[in-house]
């Protein structure tokens, strides 16, 4: 896998059936190695050692209904009432961030009504505060700090 625009993370591997797979230790399994999934695992990395999220509040993985539609969000952090506070998505390194990437994560969050937003590809991130107000996200420097 190539290198990405992340510190450098250790991981568990596993070859099983000429397929490699990663340990997601919020799912605490292996999953097959993908490029999008590669990304999803450095994120997680980021979140736990550079930005001191709780593990427990870190969910991956999940189904959403958005229009009667079934979609699955690539993270999310909870707040300790239940909200949420951050919605991630995640595309694969040679996947561009376009405004089709924000419009997705915009849908999702239609439903979801995280506070923060965070798109990368794992070349390039951005991160987003949301201004329901006004219908509109705007662009931070970096995620704000886990508040309990």
């Amino acid at each position: 896998m190539r290198q990405l625009n992340f510190p450098t993370y250790s991981f568990r591997f596993k070859n099983s059936e000429n397929k490699v797979s990663i340990f997601d230790e919020i799912r605490k399994k292996f999953i097959v190695l993908t490029p999008e999934e590669w990304v999803r695992q450095h994120v997680i990395q980021y979140l736990l050692q550079d930005r001191n999220y709780p593990k427990s509040y870190i969910n991956v993985e999940k189904l959403i209904k958005v229009n009667g539609l079934s979609k699955r969000y690539d993270g999310i952090v909870f707040k300790p009432n239940g909200e949420i506070f951050l919605l991630i998505e995640c595309k694969a390194p040679e996947v561009p961030i376009s405004q089709d990437t924000f419009d997705q994560i915009a849908r999702y969050n239609l439903e979801l009504k995280a506070q923060y937003l965070m798109v990368t590809n794992g070349l390039n991130h951005y991160f987003c505060q949301m201004d329901f107000e006004n219908e509109k996200y705007v662009f931070l420097k970096e995620l704000p700090d886990f508040k309990n």
